[in-house]
């Protein structure tokens, strides 16, 4: 079955959200650990988390993703900001280890403001290496970027070199933003047999564990991060029937982060549904 999702919140509790995403025809979904703007994350109710694992396991889930605040940026060049993006990522990490463990934790690299890209990736490695252990539950998950500004991670050689330099990096993987890596100039629509080719040689698909389904309100190597619903954007529907069924990608699961409320999310995966080959 499609693994396919959408990006619920954490408001109304975990056993909620697992209903909602239910009600909607998803098998998996992401959330946000705390705010997505930072601040203190809420405690959880280890029964709510239990309740929902248990929903999991009987309505066939695929794993969760779980993403980190927008605002950490751990490449900053101001300490401050390193230091509550570090405390932010350990204190997620631990939480995902009791409650909701094996479920991947997706983090933005972030940007390296003016510091020039290898001290960018020396900050992010500095934080990964607080957290990533061996035997670890939660996996650590970087995204590919657009390349907006001084974005770190635009380009599958900077996720290969933060990977490369971790002392754990067993413990890290890679969530694929179509909007992202079309915008950064990765020609998905016309030549997605390359880019994946291009991903391999570079990080390996082994390292590849989640995609984030997102159409594309600008136009390809834009370098923009103006997510589109899907198939009314600039990459269109046809690619993403490509993407879903492509025999190196079926297999993992999808969450949408397209423009939506919940019945938009729907028709959504229905229509995705409809268009994944058995």
């Amino acid at each position: 079955m499609l693994a396919i999702g959408c990006h619920l919140s954490t408001s109304k509790g975990y056993l909620n959200m697992g209903r909602e995403a239910l009600s909607i025809g998803a098998t998996t979904f992401q959330f946000f650990t705390r705010n997505p703007r930072g601040g203190k994350a809420k405690k959880v109710n280890p029964d709510d988390a239990a309740a929902l694992r248990t929903l999991m396991k009987d309505h066939h889930f695929a794993r969760l993703l779980a993403h980190a605040p927008y605002t950490l940026n751990p490449c900053s060049a101001d300490p401050d900001i390193r230091s509550f993006a570090v405390q932010v990522l350990a204190e997620d990490v631990e939480t995902l280890d009791g409650i909701l463990p094996g479920t991947p934790y997706n983090i933005h690299p972030g940007s390296h403001v003016g510091q020039g890209m290898e001290a960018g990736i020396d900050h992010i490695v500095a934080m990964l290496d607080t957290v990533v252990r061996p035997g670890r539950p939660t996996r650590i998950l970087l995204e590919t970027m657009s390349g907006k500004g001084s974005e770190v991670g635009s380009r599958f050689e900077e996720l290969a070199a933060i990977i490369g330099r971790v002392r754990h990096p067993e413990g890290l993987g890679v969530c694929l933003d179509t909007c992202h890596v079309y915008s950064a100039g990765y020609d998905i629509v016309s030549d997605l047999d390359g880019v994946l080719e291009q991903f391999d040689s570079i990080i390996g698909l082994d390292r590849l564990h989640a995609i984030h389904l997102n159409d594309s309100l600008t136009p390809f190597a834009s370098h923009k991060d103006r997510h589109a619903r899907i198939g009314e954007g600039s990459i269109g529907f046809e690619a993403f029937v490509r993407i879903i069924n492509h025999p190196r990608l079926r297999s993992l699961p999808f969450y949408l982060e397209t423009p939506n409320e919940l019945p938009g999310y729907a028709r959504e995966i229905s229509m995705l549904r409809a268009v994944w080959q058995n």
